[in-house]
Formats: structure tokens, C-alpha cells, sequence
């Protein structure tokens, strides 16, 4: 059995260790609290994010970074985006050095601007071949529940690719591969903001119309970025673009489509955020992803006002009135 690391014991975090472990994987599950290391390997259950899920036997749980990280052929991250550098600097005298490094986060950081695979391979020197990409429409719960999905696996290398790619697939979860880290990282950070704005448009009252339509023009906005930092468009047109996009702004399961609706429902960020243990990457890279098109010269309306309502700059109903107030253009432009 391979021995795999996965650095976070979140809920997407416990459930992608379920699909490890369904693979065929020795999976050490590492985790901030020791309480929680105490209940996952006692109750073989994540109480605190994935009650009621029963983890494989080959899960583990260990507070201590070195235990995890110790010979472990392959280590996945799943940590809040924004802390992600922090803790790497902590972890990163115990990983492997021959080690598959995989990102399993959906963002982009605040300040420095980096696609957490620029993080690693900043923070770890280790050579962009073996850094990989898992990104798609896969909602913890429903992961973990062993329903079925497909996701993107992407790296580079084609061997290190089609060795990730074995290694994630089991009877519930098919992996594809893929070589374009730039446009599965920025199509699963931007869905996140979209879904934001989709929940606002929910919470305010708005139907299907509505949300169809921020949802296909939040593809063009994410579209229009990604090729611009060389993304091939077609991965915008698959599980790692609409796929994760659909999921994400359609599910109650979602994390930001749920933080959106609140919004629209009046709560501020503040308030939200006090309410859950969970983290709605959007909130935070609405910021990250603004700057970084304003860096690359590219219009991003959704992501811009979002930003705004997230801010507390503006209002939900002040976002769509300005949606539609905006001049008219050619929609393929």
C-alpha cells in the first residue's frame, strides 16, 4: 500500500482521505486539533465536519506533522488557501523529498497573488513536475458518501500525472488527467466567487433567469482570465470549469453559494463568519482574484463587485442593479 499524507481534516480534507483509502492507500490524516485525531481514530467518524460518515480502517489521524509527513510517497494539502504558506513553512523539513506534492485548495493568496502550486513550489523548491492539481464539481459530503463523480488530476508530467491519477481512482471517484495546472486552479478559485454571487441573487429572492445568467457570464469572466495566464479554454469547458462551477452555485451542499445567500439575506461577512467552523474560500480570494485582473488588464465585473458586497462597500441589491445597469456589449467579444 502507498502511504499518503493528507495535510487538513476539514471536511473536503476527511472525505478526499476516504477516496485514498477506497484506492487502495495507507492514508495518515493530519489534523490542527488533537482532540479530533482522538475522535477520528476512536469513533472512526469526523464528528466535527462529516457526521454520520464512516472512515475506512486504512485512515489515521495524527496531530503531529512529522509523523504524517514521514515517508510518505505522496502528500495531498487541504488547508484554508490563505494560511496555506504559514503552514507549509512548518511542514516543509519533514516532506519527502522525491514526494508528490498535490493541491487540494481553491484559491488564490492575498498580497503575493500566487495559485497555491506556485506556493509549493516557492516554499518547498520542489520541481513544478511534481506538483500536482486535484480540482472538480466534488462536494465533501457527497464524496464522502461514496456517490458518484469525476474530478480533474493535473501535473506537468505525464507519468506523475497518470500516477496520481491511479492512485485517486476508486469504485465511487474517476479521475482525469490533465497537464493545465493554471486552468484547473483559476476555474476552481473563480467558481467559488460566482457561486457567491449566485447565493446573493438566491437570497435576494431571484430565480432561475437570474442565476443562470451570473452563472454563464461568471464563466466568461473566468474564461477571460485563465487564457490570459495560458490556460487552455477548453479546461473551462470541463470538470474543472463548468463542472465545479454547476455544482458549486447549484448545491445548498455549497459552502459559498450558502455564505452568498446569507449575504443576500442581509447578514454581513462578520456575522457569517462568526456562525460556522467553515471556511468559504470566495470570501476570501474575491480580493486576490480582483487584483490579479486588474494586474493582467482583464475586465472581472463579478468578481469586482462581489469584492464590494463581501467589503461591506455595497449592498446585494446595489451589485445587481449595477449588473444591469452596465453598457450593453456583443456577448462573444
Amino acid at each position: 500500500m502507498t502511504k499518503v499524507a493528507v495535510m487538513g481534516s476539514g471536511s473536503w480534507g476527511t472525505a478526499f482521505s476516504v477516496v485514498l483509502a477506497d484506492a487502495g492507500n495507507d492514508v495518515t490524516l493530519w489534523a490542527r486539533r488533537e482532540e479530533l485525531c482522538a475522535t477520528i481514530n476512536e469513533k472512526r467518524e469526523n464528528t466535527d465536519y462529516l457526521p454520520g460518515i464512516e472512515l475506512p480502517d486504512t485512515v489515521r489521524a495524527t496531530h503531529d506533522a512529522e509523523e504524517a509527513l514521514t515517508e510518505a510517497e505522496d502528500v495531498f494539502f487541504v488547508v484554508p488557501a490563505q494560511t496555506f504558506r504559514q503552514n507549509l513553512r512548518e511542514w516543509v523539513g519533514f516532506i519527502p523529498e522525491d514526494a508528490l506534492l498535490v493541491s487540494l485548495m481553491k484559491g488564490v493568496e492575498l498580497g503575493s497573488l500566487r495559485r497555491m502550486s506556485e506556493v509549493i513550489e516557492e516554499e518547498t523548491g520542489a520541481d513544478p513536475s511534481r506538483i500536482g492539481v486535484v480540482s472538480g464539481p466534488n462536494l465533501a459530503k457527497e464524496i464522502a458518501r461514496r456517490e458518484p463523480a469525476a474530478s480533474v488530476v493535473a501535473c506537468t508530467d505525464e507519468d506523475n500525472v497518470k500516477r496520481l491519477r491511479a492512485m485517486c481512482h476508486s469504485a465511487s471517484f474517476r479521475p482525469y488527467s490533465s497537464t493545465d495546472l493554471i486552468g484547473c486552479e483559476l476555474g476552481g478559485t473563480y467558481k467559488n466567487i460566482i457561486a457567491l454571487a449566485v447565493g446573493m441573487a438566491v437570497g435576494l429572492g431571484f430565480g432561475d433567469n437570474t442565476t443562470a445568467s451570473v452563472i454563464t457570464r461568471g464563466l466568461a469572466e473566468t474564461a477571460r482570465l485563465s487564457e490570459k495566464f495560458g490556460a487552455d479554454p477548453m479546461t473551462l469547458m470541463g470538470l474543472a470549469g463548468l463542472g465545479d462551477l454547476v455544482a458549486t452555485c447549484s448545491s445548498p451542499l455549497s459552502r459559498n453559494r450558502t455564505f452568498g445567500e446569507k449575504l443576500g439575506q442581509g447578514l454581513t461577512t462578520e456575522e457569517i463568519t462568526a456562525s460556522t467552523r467553515q471556511v468559504a474560500e470566495g470570501a476570501k480570494s474575491c480580493s486576490s482574484i480582483r487584483a490579479l485582473s486588474e494586474k493582467a488588464g482583464v475586465e472581472a465585473p463579478i468578481a469586482e463587485h462581489v469584492d464590494e458586497v463581501v467589503a461591506g462597500r455595497m449592498t446585494t441589491a446595489g451589485m445587481m442593479e449595477a449588473f444591469i445597469s452596465r453598457d450593453t456589449k456583443a456577448e462573444i467579444d
